[in-house]
């Protein structure tokens, strides 16, 4: 099965919106959508995890620390924190290779920081 991506409230809508561009087909749910802004990070997770999705985050301070107490009681399809630094057309590109050349079940209760 694919992998279906959830955006976090601080991640950069254009990512969003360029791998939509790309490929339509992809399954990447807004934060607003999910209803997400304004949520602690263990709810954010929670609510990614009930969705099967992994969340795409810039959050490279706190969501560490909460996916791992996360995943201590609860299952998770995966984290992936992408650096600000991380140019645009690079972040979209990484998570284009991560949507046709994975599937879901390998990112299941692991994170990755973005650059690959």
């Amino acid at each position: 099965m694919n992998v279906r991506f959830q955006a976090d409230a601080n991640l950069n809508f254009d990512i969003v919106k360029g791998i939509l561009r790309r490929e339509p087909s992809i399954d990447f749910e807004t934060a607003e959508a999910a209803n997400l802004p304004g949520l602690p990070d263990q709810a954010v997770l929670a609510i990614a995890a009930k969705g099967g999705r992994v969340l795409v985050t810039h959050d490279r301070k706190t969501m560490p620390g909460h996916f791992a107490e996360f995943i201590m009681t609860e299952t998770s399809p995966g984290v992936l924190i992408l650096s600000r630094k991380l140019f645009l057309a690079e972040a979209i590109e990484d998570l284009l290779l991560i949507w046709a050349a994975s599937e879901a079940d390998e990112w299941i209760n692991r994170i990755f920081w973005l650059p690959l």
